[in-house]
């Protein structure tokens, strides 16, 4: 939930039928899409990374062949969520959450300034890349994916990863590698058209019987508030009802998945609005992307649930929601 804009002209004489044939598109398509994201992309997707750090993490994400921008940015998020002030109750600071101990030997000038600031994400997100590559070199020998063996490094230790030679048996570990791999697919610019996923239909369905529905600020949908919701809780019980739990608001809900283009929208895309096109976190409004240039989302106080164009200034992007892009979102960001 985050500040909700009126989207102007609900569409009219759109009925049941017409979602409905939407929804079966679904899967009409899905057997003629290539299957995943290619991996390896070097691009990062439109407004993921907030408009300050951008050109950071694409020139630092690039630092050595293990590492790329979007697994930079979803090492940045899934620590800090792009907050350079937050401080972890282990004491790790700033927005790459380094441990002081750790800052004074691998914190580094990244804007040669001649100091090294652990709070300034100018020597910080050069510094995260830095200890990446380095810990990528130490683990180089080490069988299975390079990436995944640095980024259990960063997380358990290069010993450990050596000793076991790759990702250790440490629950912690495996979680943290697991994550941040399905995050970088969020952060990632796709290079070729993306699965629909099979939750897509259902999602759809739920948020079509909600038509006619009044708004309600912070509504989730429960009794006590007449089963009423806001735009974000209204995506958040859709997805829900087939499974996935998505996060409370609308910023980080973006980052539950890959982000289609606009000409490769499909029914059951959640789809973004926002003042702020180059920020993500600056998003205020979302919907359910229903086919035809329609979404279906809870829009203001006084309107209720209906349909709504998604071609307006303000729209920001989209996301196609997976189960691992969302179970890798942090809890806080």
């Amino acid at each position: 939930m985050r500040k909700v804009w009126v989207i102007g002209g609900a569409a009219v004489g759109l009925g049941m039928g017409f979602v409905m044939l939407l929804v079966v598109g679904v899967y009409i398509v899905a057997g003629n899409l290539v299957n995943g994201v290619t991996a390896g992309s070097r691009g990062l997707a439109k407004g993921a990374v907030p408009a300050a750090y951008k050109q950071l993490v694409q020139r630092w994400g690039n630092l050595c062949p293990a590492l790329s921008p979007a697994l930079l940015a979803a090492q940045l998020y899934q620590e800090s969520g792009w907050n350079p002030t937050v401080v972890s109750p282990a004491d790790a600071r700033g927005i790459a959450q380094f441990i002081p101990s750790t800052w004074a030997t691998h914190g580094i000038d990244g804007n040669g300034d001649g100091k090294r600031d652990i709070w300034d994400p100018n020597d910080a997100i050069p510094s995260a890349a830095s200890y990446d590559c380095e810990l990528a070199k130490y683990v180089k020998d080490v069988p299975g994916n390079t990436s995944e063996n640095m980024l259990a490094a960063y997380n358990a230790g290069a010993y450990r990863v050596i000793r076991a030679g790759g990702v250790p048996a440490i629950s912690e570990t495996q979680n943290y590698v697991k994550r941040i791999r399905s995050l970088e697919q969020s952060f990632a610019a796709p290079v070729t058209r993306i699965d629909p996923t099979r939750q897509a239909a259902g999602a759809i369905a739920f948020a079509q019987r909600k038509l006619g529905t009044p708004y309600l600020w912070g509504g989730n949908g429960t009794a006590d508030q007449g089963g009423r919701f806001d735009c974000s809780g209204l995506t958040k019980a859709a997805y829900e009802k087939v499974g996935i739990t998505l996060p409370r608001v609308a910023n980080d809900q973006y980052n539950a998945g890959p982000h289609p283009s606009r000409d490769q929208l499909l029914p059951g895309d959640l789809v973004f609005f926002s003042d702020d096109l180059t920020d993500s976190r600056a998003i205020r409004h979302v919907g359910i992307y229903v086919g035809g240039g329609y979404m279906i989302d809870a829009p203001r106080s006084g309107a209720v649930i209906r349909f709504d164009p998604v071609d307006t200034p303000d729209y920001f992007g989209a996301t196609r929601v997976t189960e691992d892009g969302a179970k890798a979102l942090p809890t806080t960001v």
